[in-house]
């Protein structure tokens, strides 16, 4: 255990080193910090926090630096994040409440985080299988043509164009449009193959091509999913970064979505902030950075992540507290739509 004294020389280190990207000396943390004792007892108490792992002398410094395992135990005891000003508060509310639909409201977070942060910011779609249908709109085109719609409790809009196997009159496409919505009006996503299963065998034998038809496009719809789809911004904020592996191991890193995937992390905690720092991540090519990651959702109930990626050198009380800010505010608009 590292007593408060150590503590409090080890938090100095990590935001004089932060700010300044030098390795900090004992007597300039005496100068800047009032730690309440001589350099000869920050010198010794950095000697402590050496040998247990906590910080480490680069070669060419007098000077000490936060290793891993230094950036974790000063983010486990932070007593608070930086909350947001109010400025910062009610342009982030104004931003994101313009969105109309949650491909704007994927595009505006992930601008608004990169912006906030100065670090790359990844948000994920909202899964379909954590999604559950609001409405099917059926939409005549023409006598042998439909428009296809399908609206989630997200925000989210499938649409496809329906070719049709004969003339069918908007009678028949009102019937089909009604008995749609009446199967599937607040169901999951992930259910709505059984609940069509036999359908059209509930159906008069004429209209039972053209809801095979539908169907067909229906489930098209839900196999092509963007569960995978993450999108991300700021990757020119890496540029003035520092890493302890190249830019291009990390650039390599981003362009794959499984990995930033499994970064985001998971958890059914729609409240749990995650940081990874340094070698905590898996990935050979973002061991020298830190991501910081929360969930956002519509309710209680969680259904995609969002979070940044930088060096290790990061400042996490701010970065923490714009995250989870953001995701408040993603969470809300999703709630209220």
């Amino acid at each position: 255990m590292v007593d408060d004294r150590k503590l409090a020389v080890l938090r100095a280190i990590v935001e004089d080193y932060v700010s300044t990207n030098e390795p900090v000396g004992s007597k300039a943390l005496a100068e800047r910090h009032n730690l309440g004792v001589s350099p000869a007892t920050i010198r010794n108490d950095m000697a402590v926090l050496e040998e247990q792992g906590y910080i480490a002398q680069p070669h060419t410094s007098a000077g000490r630096v936060p290793t891993d395992k230094g950036y974790r135990l000063f983010v486990d005891r932070l007593s608070q994040v930086k909350p947001l000003s109010g400025a910062e508060r009610r342009a982030i509310e104004s931003f994101l409440a313009g969105a109309v639909d949650i491909d704007d409201v994927v595009t505006r977070t992930v601008r608004l985080l990169a912006q906030l942060t100065r670090q790359v910011a990844v948000v994920q779609y909202p899964t379909l299988t954590s999604s559950t249908v609001r409405h099917v709109e059926l939409v005549p085109l023409t006598e042998r043509r439909l428009m296809f719609v399908l609206i989630t409790n997200t925000g989210r809009v499938e649409q496809r164009v329906v070719e049709l196997p004969e003339v069918v009159d908007e009678g028949r496409v009102a019937h089909l449009r009604a008995t749609l919505n009446a199967c599937l009006d607040g169901r999951g996503l992930g259910s709505v193959p059984d609940l069509v299963a036999d359908l059209p065998e509930r159906l008069p034998v004429e209209d039972r091509p053209l809801a095979a038809t539908v169907l067909s496009v229906l489930l098209e719809s839900l196999v092509e999913r963007q569960d995978e789809k993450i999108v991300f911004a700021g990757t020119a904020n890496l540029a003035g970064a520092d890493f302890s592996v190249g830019l291009r191991e990390v650039l390599e890193a981003l362009e794959e979505q499984v990995v930033l995937m499994r970064l985001l992390g998971e958890t059914s905690d729609l409240s749990a902030l995650t940081v990874r720092i340094g070698s905590e991540n898996p990935y050979t090519g973002l061991q020298g950075t830190s991501i910081v990651a929360a969930g956002y959702g519509s309710g209680d109930k969680q259904l995609a992540r969002l979070g940044v990626l930088g060096p290790t050198r990061m400042d996490y009380p701010v970065t923490m507290g714009a995250v989870r800010a953001v995701a408040r505010y993603v969470s809300q608009i999703l709630a209220a739509s």
